[in-house]
């Protein structure tokens, strides 16, 4: 059976994007794009929300990006490989290979890609997570806090929640960024 895992790059105080939509201050550096690449390297399917998908899909689209360096190009080639799930009302069609659209989120179809799968499913984006931690579906979170406050913005986590967690790994990066990975309490009851 395959965990759903949420992966999310926040700041101190909570959010992923600032007031205005922005998120240049999440910027990954090389030792923490390594410790993210291989976090989701065993995860083939993603899950994305419509949002988050055009915002991951020039891993796709853009060569450039991944022809920066060693890290870039290995995040691309996880991120090409994995099958994509993109939930949007409003997408026609996918610009990326391995994608395919679902109009609405299912929880029950997402328990049966669960209990179907073999390798880890990442989830991403906090908008489409907050449907699947409502659903009780998450298995693990991984977060990555920044060392910044945005006073505002849109929440990594959902509102109106409770789940009780397991630290599972605590890392801090040199650029000041710290890990923490959680399993689920009924993750750990499975």
């Amino acid at each position: 059976m395959a965990n759903l895992i949420y992966v999310a790059n926040t700041s101190l105080d909570g959010y992923t994007e600032d007031k205005d939509g922005k998120f240049d201050w999440a910027e990954p550096s090389e030792e923490y794009h390594w410790f993210i690449n291989d976090l989701i390297r065993t995860t083939q399917t993603h899950l994305y929300g419509r949002r988050m998908y055009e915002t991951m899909q020039v891993w796709e689209t853009d060569p450039n990006l991944a022809a920066e360096s060693a890290v870039t190009q290995d995040f691309a080639q996880i991120w090409q490989a994995a099958n994509k799930i993109v939930f949007s009302r409003t997408l026609a069609t996918p610009s990326t290979r391995n994608t395919q659209i679902e109009r609405t989120f299912n929880p029950q179809a997402i328990r049966q890609l669960k209990a179907a799968g073999e390798h880890d499913i990442l989830i991403g984006g906090p908008e489409l997570a907050a449907h699947a931690f409502r659903a009780g579906l998450i298995d693990e979170v991984h977060l990555f806090i920044a060392p910044i406050l945005l006073g505002g913005g849109k929440s990594a986590l959902p509102d109106n929640v409770r789940l009780e967690l397991e630290l599972l790994e605590e890392r801090r990066f040199s650029n000041g960024t710290v890990y923490l990975g959680y399993r689920t309490r009924q993750a750990r009851a499975n």
